[in-house]
């Protein structure tokens, strides 16, 4: 009973992250894109919430994979811990 509950926690951690970099690329497309409409100005508050959005739900997802595959040793040599000899 415990495992696929843990399982679902886990899925909803990635979720979030990925819907909420989503939601941050679809903010920025809006507010490149309202420039072309015929007020013509830029919406400089929508794009920079949109990159922070984006850049937060990119690096969690990246960092999740990277610890992900250094746990499981999945990693170039370059990238793996430095060993003291």
């Amino acid at each position: 009973m415990r495992a696929p509950f843990y399982r679902f926690i886990a899925i909803l951690l990635l979720v979030i992250p990925g819907l909420t970099a989503t939601y941050g690329f679809l903010a920025m497309k809006d507010a490149f894109f309202a420039q072309f409409n015929l007020d013509g100005h830029f919406l400089w508050g929508k794009f920079f919430l949109g990159l922070i959005l984006f850049l937060l739900g990119v690096a969690f997802i990246g960092g999740w994979t990277f610890f992900r595959d250094r746990k499981r040793n999945y990693l170039a040599p370059r990238f793996k811990p430095k060993r003291r000899k």
